[in-house]
């Protein structure tokens, strides 16, 4: 099966649990028995998604541009 732009967004979306977000304060604590801090809230978990989100799509963006030579920003 073919992965389209559109497929991968609404994949990413359905993932996305904005129901719990919009139910909680931005300064509840998470809590995971896996997770060893156990004192990142929300805020933080919400502003770590958009940095890995951010790094992760420079890093297809360099990969894309080592192949095709394109530059971003036309």
């Amino acid at each position: 099966m073919r992965r389209t732009t559109g497929r991968a967004c609404a994949s990413y979306e359905a993932q996305y649990a904005n129901e719990i977000v919009a139910a909680a304060s931005l300064d509840d604590v998470g809590r995971h028995p896996d997770y060893r801090s156990g004192n990142a809230n929300i805020c933080w978990t919400l502003i770590h998604l958009v940095e890995e989100t951010g790094r992760h799509a420079g890093h297809a963006d360099i990969v894309r541009e080592l192949l095709d030579g394109a530059k971003g920003y036309h």
